[in-house]
């Protein structure tokens, strides 16, 4: 209904002009050829591909392995391959794209790449997570066959502390303009003003006069709102004559009254339509995403959104999406980050790196508040391969690339300079450097401010000798205190953790301090590459295992930052011996972590003490074994686990969790109210953990019932081995074997065993922890899919998912 309202409003508007042809984008990503290794004279157009791999974009080549100890990415990059990979597509023009401007665009080609068209060098790109566009114009053949041939070289390793992928893995577009236009990534939308009852919406842009002769142009802007409804700009109102070659810059005020305000909890969005006027022509049109919101940070309050004052719940992401790779099926995030929303995350790190596009599209739809990082390296290397090779030529082109490209995200709250930079213990080196980014990311959007993960500052004298106070909010990696002291030296200083451990003592400073605006955990979700050493191909740090299964951590997160009430069981576990034999063995005491666990099936079933702990933000909980309580527990002031020793018995440990509410609804706090209050503790949460007896069948479970016939999209099944009662069996590693039928593929398959050597393009699967992933895309555009689940010894499973038009 919205897209039929927008579309007859646009006609309303231009019914009394003439209507050019206007702007085209379309999807690129189809029809591809692919070949791994290097291919001499690939870039020509006469070049013989017929051998060739067909696939579509996005594409990563190297998580289809195989995984190795001895790849050069080694650990960093998840013992996965790397090297040279070659992308070829013939296309034809549409018979009117004669005498327009033709453009491509990639939103991210991993990595140094190399673009051809019809054999003419276009340019190169080191840096893969940037988003970059061509014109092909010129060398283009309107009459016949036209080949886009690209290079794309990870070979030089290691070059990157995490699993980067390889390919082109993010998608592409073909634009076509007429000569006079909107310039790429021109137009900006701001909300200098934002009130309940009036919006003032700043929009600027920049013309691009590509014609031969001189053209007196007009912006015309509308703002159309979820609703529907249309706030219109200036018509022609300040035309400007632009000569051959050159450009010129617009800007209009919208005012919008009622406006409806972006928020975390219902983020609304507007559609700003800005059309190129020459005369009675619409030369072009463009269509700019954005919203209506007022942040800031204060150094004594921390940050503010839209008048209310609250704490940034944040996580830090890498990029893959484990089966998935670097290209990454927008369906895999919006799961991920449901199931993060869950926790009480409101805000989202992209470590170390530009996201994609849709990434933000995507944060912008679903409320998340996002840091914006570029780079993980400057001019001292982390590796020998990283971007510290290319940051001199490159990092302020890469920079106001992705500032232009990014900022019309309302998600968006701080732009990051920089992870850990090495380059800070020489402040004569790195000042220069962060004063030019800073100026970079100011020039481009002077809306947002700038922070960096700044690295034990305190050590190379970040605080005392002026480098953080170049930045607009001060981060800091850690070491809680000492941030809040440098705020405490200057109270002038935003201060804000862009990255901190899941541990209670990480959480309490920022609880505690209000000008603490927020922090950043590593991780929110497992990733692949930053491994220990083989086997080991991932990082096992996040709230999520890498198939988006939650941790116990990730339930202790939510009994802090969850509104919701919840009440969760764990038990905490000595890790196993290591024999001389095994990995990692050492003769020292063994001083690794104790171990989560959230079943009632431990390893030894015999009489023994189990230490169990209860997450819960409620008032109080009280356990119970086999239906005989073991006590009660307040909520502790310093939000410490609620801890109880367990005398083992099989059958179920259960958690029931109570508030203080009062009879009249109101709600209470965590002890009765004052006189006069009639209060009574109600149960709001339960938790139940059952010992699993013999392994008995398979269960199959779909994220969704229904898939749609785009890349992006996909089902997440959870096979999960269970006994006689639905029970899941913790200790089951069966290998499950699926099957498709019907019009879907089984994309991709998965376990949250970050030691599996497994393929992830397969059909089957060891489980891990009783559980494996298939994920499903549909191959046709209607009908139905079965996939089907199977194991020796288990009874097997099945489940439907329909294919959406």
């Amino acid at each position: 209904m919205l897209r039929l309202i927008t579309l007859c409003l646009i006609g309303a508007i231009a019914c009394s002009t003439a209507q050019a042809t206007s702007r085209t984008t379309l999807s690129f990503d189809d029809g591809w050829l692919f070949s791994k290794g290097e291919s001499s004279g690939a870039e020509s157009s006469e070049f013989n591909d017929s051998a060739w791999r067909k696939l579509d974009v996005p594409h990563d080549w190297s998580i289809e392995g195989p995984f190795d100890k001895d790849n050069p990415t080694r650990g960093s990059g998840g013992f996965l391959p790397s090297g040279v990979g070659w992308y070829r597509k013939h296309f034809t023009l549409a018979a009117d794209s004669k005498g327009k401007r033709v453009f491509i665009d990639f939103d991210g080609v991993m990595a140094n790449s190399d673009v051809w068209i019809n054999g003419f060098h276009l340019g190169k790109r080191p840096y893969g997570y940037v988003s970059f566009r061509y014109e092909l114009t010129g060398h283009l053949n309107f009459d016949g066959d036209n080949v886009i041939a690209v290079r794309a070289d990870t070979s030089a390793q290691p070059a990157s502390r995490w699993y980067s992928g390889a390919g082109i893995y993010r998608h592409t577009r073909l634009v076509t303009t007429e000569l006079v236009h909107v310039d790429h990534w021109a137009t900006f939308v701001t909300t200098p003003e934002v009130a309940a009852d009036k919006a003032k919406v700043l929009v600027r842009t920049t013309m691009v006069n590509q014609s031969n002769t001189s053209r007196v142009v007009g912006l015309e802007i509308t703002l159309i709102d979820a609703n529907g409804r249309t706030h219109k700009g200036t018509l022609n109102g300040s035309a400007q004559a632009i000569s051959p070659g050159k450009s010129a810059d617009f800007q209009e005020e919208v005012i919008v009254n009622n406006p409806l305000i972006w928020d975390k909890d219902h983020p609304y969005l507007y559609k700003a339509i800005v059309r190129v006027r020459t005369g009675k022509i619409v030369a072009d049109e463009e269509t700019t995403v954005f919203g209506i919101r007022e942040f800031h940070f204060d150094p004594a309050t921390g940050f503010w959104l839209n008048g209310r004052n609250f704490k940034l719940k944040g996580v830090c992401l890498h990029h893959d999406g484990s089966a998935f790779g670097a290209a990454v099926p927008l369906r895999v995030w919006e799961r991920r980050l449901e199931i993060l929303k869950s926790l009480g995350v409101n805000a989202i790190r992209t470590a170390h790196n530009p996201p994609s596009p849709e990434f933000l599209d995507l944060c912008d739809r679903m409320g998340f508040l996002v840091m914006d990082e570029m780079f993980d390296a400057w001019t001292v290397a982390k590796n020998p391969y990283d971007y510290h090779l290319y940051f001199k030529e490159w990092s302020l082109i890469d920079t106001a690339d992705t500032v232009r490209r990014d900022r019309n995200h309302p998600s968006i709250i701080l732009y990051s300079a920089g992870n850990e930079i090495h380059d800070t213990p020489k402040p004569e080196i790195a000042k220069p450097i962060l004063s030019s980014l800073v100026k970079v990311f100011h020039e481009n959007d002077d809306s947002r401010p700038v922070t960096q993960a700044l690295f034990r500052p305190n050590v190379s004298h970040d605080y005392d000798n002026g480098l953080a106070d170049l930045l607009d909010v001060v981060g800091q990696n850690y070491r809680e205190n000492e941030i809040l002291a440098a705020n405490k030296q200057k109270p002038t200083r935003k201060i804000v953790g862009t990255e901190n451990t899941h541990e209670l003592s990480a959480w309490l400073p920022m609880r505690d301090n209000p000008q603490y605006a927020g922090q950043f955990l590593w991780t929110g979700i497992d990733y692949l590459g930053e491994s220990f050493g083989w086997p080991t191909v991932a990082h096992n740090s996040g709230l999520l295992d890498r198939t988006g299964t939650v941790r116990p951590l990730g339930y202790q997160r939510a009994s802090w930052w969850s509104d919701k009430p919840m009440v969760y069981i764990a038990r905490r576990v000595a890790p196993t011996p290591l024999a001389p034999t095994d990995p990692g063995y050492s003769p020292i005491p063994d001083r690794r972590p104790q171990v989560l666990f959230s079943d009632w099936t431990p390893s030894n079933l015999s009489a023994h003490q189990e230490n169990v702990e209860v997450y819960s933000n409620c008032d109080e909980v009280e356990l119970f074994l086999n239906g005989v309580s073991l006590g009660k527990q307040s909520r502790s002031a310093d939000d410490s686990p609620r801890m109880w020793k367990v005398q083992y018995a099989p059958g179920a440990l259960t958690a029931v969790a109570k508030n203080w509410e009062s009879v009249d609804g109101y709600r209470g706090g965590r002890t009765p109210g004052a006189t006069g209050d009639t209060k009574m503790l109600l149960k709001v949460a339960t938790y139940e953990l059952r010992t699993a007896g013999s392994p008995a069948k398979i269960l199959l479970t779909p994220d969704r019932n229904s898939v749609g016939p785009t890349w992006d999209d996909v089902v997440n099944v959870t096979a999960t081995v269970v006994d006689a009662n639905g029970v899941l069996i913790p200790t089951a590693s069966d290998l499950i074997a699926f099957k498709v039928s019907g019009p879907g593929v089984i994309a991709a398959v998965d376990s949250g065993n970050n030691a599996s050597h497994e393929p992830f393009q397969a059909s089957e699967r060891k489980a891990y922890q009783g559980r494996c992933f298939a994920m499903i895309k549909a191959s046709g555009a209607k009908g139905r899919i079965t996939l089907t689940a199977s194991a020796p010894g288990l009874k097997g499973s099945s489940a439907s998912i329909v294919v959406r038009k």
